[in-house]
């Protein structure tokens, strides 16, 4: 198999973009291809086929690749449930949780674990397409790297770099990066790639020959600013969404540890449905709907929310005929009260809920993980929709008897998920990705205001819109011959 990895020179400089986009490009040439990334710390994960979690990018950058996503894609994945913790994710299945320094000792075991998933996918793919984490040269994390120079040396791979123009100090950005590695790392990069760029690119040409001179590198591209992408985050939210002429306003309660905000992307691309994400000490404006979303520390995060005062705002959103609807975590929240006896997610054992449905949740040490199917019983209507669980607990109470969905099959053997309140006014559910199906969309749409006439986005045709945009990017603006002849020359000598 041949591999070729894109590392970065920052956090968010486009890596995961530009391995979507050439996943695409060279899938739509014909190419088995498959994306992977070592080690991912992200709080935005999907569930793949065989049963376990990823980091949310890869399993776009399958999609991309027209492949099934699957554990292999991305061996590692931590889930940071404070500032120096995180829950460790090995080949889709949680392990434990880790501080941070106990984390690092643990990287030897990992990289094992990595190099498996790395030769099960040499045996089936034609071409791997890697993902690099933040920098390369963090000096700090150089140590028993996985993510970056580590993992490509480990399995002798070219990188590529790009780097995010927009921000400013591109050339800064590029040299000193590379500076900063060692004689055999260096060696090892083959290119660099320019992100974000815009206006007359013949205005960038005389620093382009300089870098191409100074490093003894060439340029592969200049990638444009594409204004209007939207694809699923790796965990940056897109909070800049406020429209003066929205029929339909919501308002998404940002606590520390949100995790799966994707689930608001379609709702956050339609033209009539203004997104509000309330932060810290914000009040929650007058909207229609309340949404507390999926949370890695739950107990936390609800203490978080009762500091800020929102659980009175919320309240009297519902006392003024507001509609609210928790997600995952948030609908644990909506219950009498917490509990976490083993620790899962904190030190925190018990906390009282909102007490706005009568339910109790407690988390448990195994993680359902599911694709499922389901029928949504709103409005005295029954809606299929389909999404993905990826919860610690199990919820018990009354009112879990008026269901807000129903399984004809689980695989966990569920029948019934959620609540919807007798009132009407309050719904919780565990289903993550509710808002991807327009029927289901609609329907909720219609539960908030029964007179609003609405198209809800497609978000899987607008999916593959945003991927084939970027392909033909990539086709455009990068060498991609000269990129074949990197991944392929490397290869060549390898295997000398």
């Amino acid at each position: 198999m041949k591999t070729l990895m894109v590392q970065g020179t920052t956090s968010d400089a486009g890596k995961s973009t530009l391995v979507a986009a050439l996943c695409r490009a060279f899938a739509n040439r014909g190419l088995n291809v498959a994306p992977f990334k070592p080690q991912n710390m992200a709080l935005n994960s999907a569930v793949t086929d065989d049963g376990g979690e990823i980091g949310r990018a890869q399993a776009l950058q399958a999609i991309a690749a027209k492949v099934a996503p699957e554990t292999d894609f991305n061996p590692i994945l931590l889930k940071p449930n404070s500032d120096t913790g995180a829950q460790v994710i090995i080949h889709g299945k949680a392990i434990s949780n880790m501080e941070a320094g106990a984390y690092h000792d643990y990287k030897k075991v990992a990289m094992d674990a990595v190099l498996t998933s790395h030769n099960r996918l040499a045996k089936r793919f034609d071409l791997l397409l890697v993902e690099g984490a933040g920098s390369p040269a963090e000096i700090n994390l150089r140590a028993n790297d996985i993510a970056n120079m580590g993992y490509a040396e480990a399995v002798d791979c070219p990188v590529i770099i790009i780097a995010d123009i927009d921000k400013g100090g591109v050339f800064a950005h590029l040299v000193g990066t590379l500076a900063l590695l060692s004689e055999s790392e260096q060696a090892r990069v083959k290119g660099f790639v320019i992100n974000r760029f815009r206006g007359d690119i013949s205005l960038l040409q005389s620093g382009l020959d300089w870098l191409e001179q100074y490093t003894g590198k060439p340029v592969l591209g200049v990638l444009p600013y594409l204004h209007d992408l939207a694809l699923d985050a790796e965990d940056a939210i897109a909070i800049d969404n406020t429209l003066t002429n929205a029929s339909v306003n919501i308002a998404v309660l940002l606590v520390p540890h949100i995790s799966n905000h994707t689930d608001f992307d379609a709702l956050r691309l339609h033209p009539n449905i203004n997104i509000n994400y309330v932060a810290h000490t914000q009040a929650i404006p007058d909207v229609d709907l309340i949404i507390l979303p999926g949370s890695k520390n739950v107990l936390s995060d609800l203490a978080f929310l009762k500091n800020e005062g929102w659980d009175t705002q919320i309240k009297r959103h519902l006392r003024y005929g507001g509609k609210v609807l928790g997600i995952c975590g948030g609908m644990q929240m909506l219950g009498n009260s917490i509990n976490d006896p083993l620790g899962v997610e904190s030190s925190l054992q018990h906390m009282p809920g909102l007490a706005l449905s009568d339910f109790t949740s407690t988390l448990t040490a195994q993680k359902i993980l599911s694709n499922v199917t389901a029928t949504m019983q709103l409005n005295n209507q029954q809606t299929l929709c389909s999404g993905y669980e990826i919860h610690a607990g199990i919820s018990q109470g009354e009112a879990l008897n008026k269901p807000f969905l129903s399984f004809n099959e689980h695989p966990n053997g569920f029948t019934a998920d959620g609540f919807i309140s007798d009132d009407n006014a309050i719904a919780g559910t565990y289903l993550h990705g509710l808002f991807d199906q327009a029927s289901a969309t609609l329907q909720i749409l219609k539960w908030l205001k029964a007179d609003t006439v609405t198209n809800p986005v497609n978000i899987n045709k607008h999916r593959e819109q945003q991927l084939e945009r970027l392909a033909a990017m990539c086709e455009t603006h990068l060498n991609i011959a000269h990129i074949i002849k990197i991944y392929e020359g490397h290869n060549h000598e390898r295997t000398k």
